[in-house]
């Protein structure tokens, strides 16, 4: 029973929608209705700004690494379940949230906040390739793809010295997740028409 309530309250931490809460709270703005639609970080630079982008992208981070920490809870750590399955259940909330009719974001920035909980270092390194990507392509969507080829590659280099087999199979599904989230971005990075930012 404690495992399913933990996989229950991992979904529900991943299904909050950080974009259309501070939207609508902040902004009086639903970002569904404009940009591209979708409720995630990149959306929210877009259509309300740097402020709201950067709470949007900590609030969906967090959801990650809340996730992957709730086996520390009293109540929680004797149920044997790995952290990183529980942020895979936030990844799925925050694709799939109960709390926007089941759509989401594209798992990114909480994809980040999984590693962020499970083990730092390497987030450090996805976030780094993330900006250094960003600043040489100007493109959000091949960054975070960039990004997931990047940390798998290295989870697979840190399983062959360490023996993390989850950390690398986990990593490997999210990146899966990313680059199936970003199916239209694809084509439009093969059609040259996806969006640059500006900002940077």
């Amino acid at each position: 029973m404690e495992i399913i309530i933990l996989i229950l309250i991992a979904y529900l931490l991943g299904s909050i929608p950080s974009a259309l809460w501070v939207g609508k709270l902040f902004y009086n703005t639903d970002v569904r209705q404009h940009g591209s639609g979708n409720l995630g970080a990149t959306n929210t630079f877009r259509v309300l700004g740097k402020t709201a982008g950067l709470i949007v992208t900590m609030l969906d981070i967090l959801k990650g690494t809340a996730a992957v920490l709730l086996v520390l809870l009293p109540f929680f750590d004797a149920t044997g379940i790995h952290p990183l399955l529980l942020g895979v259940c936030a990844v799925i909330g925050h694709m799939f949230p109960v709390f926007a009719k089941f759509k989401g974001g594209k798992a990114v920035a909480t994809s980040g906040g999984v590693l962020l909980g499970y083990n730092w270092p390497i987030f450090i390194i996805v976030l780094l390739t993330f900006l250094i990507a960003l600043k040489i392509t100007k493109m959000v969507s091949l960054s975070s793809m960039i990004v997931a080829v990047v940390g798998f590659i290295y989870c697979i280099a840190f399983y062959l010295w360490s023996g993390d087999f989850y950390l690398m199979i986990i990593v490997g599904l999210m990146g899966v997740f990313i680059f199936y989230r970003h199916r239209a971005n694809i084509a439009r990075i093969k059609a040259g028409t996806e969006p640059k930012v500006k900002w940077l």
